[in-house]
C-alpha cells in the first residue's frame, strides 16, 4: 500500500464522518473525527489535521470548545503546502482554506465576547476572499463574512440562526 493510498483513507474515513454528521448523528460524528485525531496525532499530514479539526469543531457545543478546534485547523492550515493539497484534489490551494478558517475564528470569539479578536479575525478573512471562486461555496463564505460582520456590530454574542461558518 502506497503512502497516497493510506492519505486517501484517511480522507475517506473523515469525509464519511463528516456525512454522519451532516446526517443529524453529530455524537456518532464527534467520535470517529476524535478517533481519526488520535490515529494521526498533533504532528500527523497536516491536510488530515486542518480537515477533522475544521469538522470537529463544528460539532463543538460551547464557542470556547469550537476555539481550541479551529485553531488547530489554522496551525495545520500553516503547515500546508499548495502540492500536498492537490494531492488530494487538483483544484484546492492552500490559500482558499484561510477566509473559512478566519470566518470561524472570528465566530468563535464573537461569541465569547472577544470583539476586537472577532474583528481582527474577520479582517483577516475580508482580505483573503479575494482567493475564492464566484461559486456557492464563495459566496457562502463571504455570506457568512457578512453575516458574522453584522453580529459584532450589533454586539450579538449568540449562535446565529443558521451558522454560516460551517
Amino acid at each position: 500500500m502506497t503512502d497516497r493510498s493510506r492519505a486517501d483513507q484517511v480522507m475517506t474515513a473523515i469525509m464519511e464522518a463528516v456525512t454522519v454528521g451532516r446526517s443529524g448523528d453529530t455524537d456518532s460524528a464527534a467520535t470517529s473525527l476524535t478517533d481519526i485525531w488520535t490515529r494521526i496525532g498533533p504532528d500527523g499530514d497536516a491536510l488530515h489535521r486542518c480537515t477533522v479539526a475544521h469538522h470537529l469543531a463544528d460539532l463543538q457545543d460551547h464557542p470556547a470548545d469550537s476555539l481550541v478546534w479551529n485553531v488547530r485547523a489554522l496551525d495545520a492550515a500553516d503547515s500546508l503546502t499548495d502540492s500536498r493539497v492537490r494531492d488530494h484534489h487538483d483544484d484546492l490551494r492552500v490559500a482558499g482554506f484561510y477566509p473559512s478558517l478566519y470566518l470561524n475564528l472570528a465566530d468563535d470569539h464573537r461569541r465569547l465576547g472577544a470583539v476586537e479578536t472577532a474583528r481582527r479575525h474577520l479582517t483577516q478573512a475580508r482580505e483573503r476572499l479575494g482567493v475564492l471562486a464566484d461559486d456557492d461555496y464563495g459566496r457562502l463564505v463571504q455570506t457568512g463574512v457578512d453575516r458574522v460582520g453584522a453580529a459584532v456590530d450589533a454586539g450579538e454574542t449568540g449562535a446565529l440562526e443558521s451558522d454560516p461558518t460551517r
